[in-house]
């Protein structure tokens, strides 16, 4: 599990603010929701959620700048499902909870193509497994949970073209970083989101 713990450049979880948050986050928990669950469980949820609400997604409220690492996306209070992935693994791995991420190839307008991959997490949590959320945030028509062992994802698969990459990464895929780091408003990123065919998914 080390490997899901690391702090890098995206997964910028030793940075202050993050950390002040991921301890906010853990003191919260605190109480007697606590006593019945799994400290790790109620940690997770609480940091889903915060991320989930707190987090503008960027295309749903138009906001800029482009976000990508953790404390960025912090700082600016908006992302990408993407960044808003890399913002709640730094969140758990603040709060020594293992977190990875995953993708899918989902279609950009619900009607096939053209395609984008999108961005979530997995989390490790000790009486299931990984248990993977997407925090991307609600809205009609999206509405992803926290409800281990059933998973509640924001999206399903409706096309062929589609895919569930099963695996659960350590690091942001390289194609995403890049993507964030090489557009600066939420339009420009809308129309350039990053895409990977079926035989690149490895």
């Amino acid at each position: 599990m080390e490997q899901y713990l690391k702090a890098s450049e995206v997964i910028d979880w030793h940075h202050s603010d993050i950390v002040e948050l991921a301890h906010q986050l853990a003191s919260d928990c605190e109480s007697s929701t606590a006593m019945a669950n799994s400290w790790s469980k109620t940690i997770a949820k609480q940091s889903f959620e915060w991320v989930r609400d707190q987090i503008h997604h960027s295309s749903d409220y138009q906001m800029n700048p482009v976000t990508c690492s953790a404390s960025e996306v912090l700082k600016h209070k908006t992302g990408y499902c993407f960044a808003k992935s890399h913002l709640l693994a730094a969140l758990l791995r603040a709060n020594h909870i293992p977190a990875g991420f995953c993708y899918q190839r989902l279609s950009i307008d619900d009607q096939g193509a053209p395609y984008s991959l999108h961005g979530f997490n997995a989390i490790y949590l000790p009486e299931i497994g990984w248990y993977r959320v997407d925090a991307r945030g609600n809205k009609p028509g999206v509405d992803a949970q926290f409800t281990p062992p059933q998973e509640q994802l924001a999206f399903s698969l409706q096309f062929a073209k589609e895919e569930d990459f099963p695996a659960v990464l350590a690091e942001p895929l390289p194609i995403v970083v890049s993507a964030l780091r090489s557009h600066t408003t939420w339009d420009e990123m809308f129309h350039n989101l990053p895409d990977i065919d079926h035989n690149q998914k490895d």
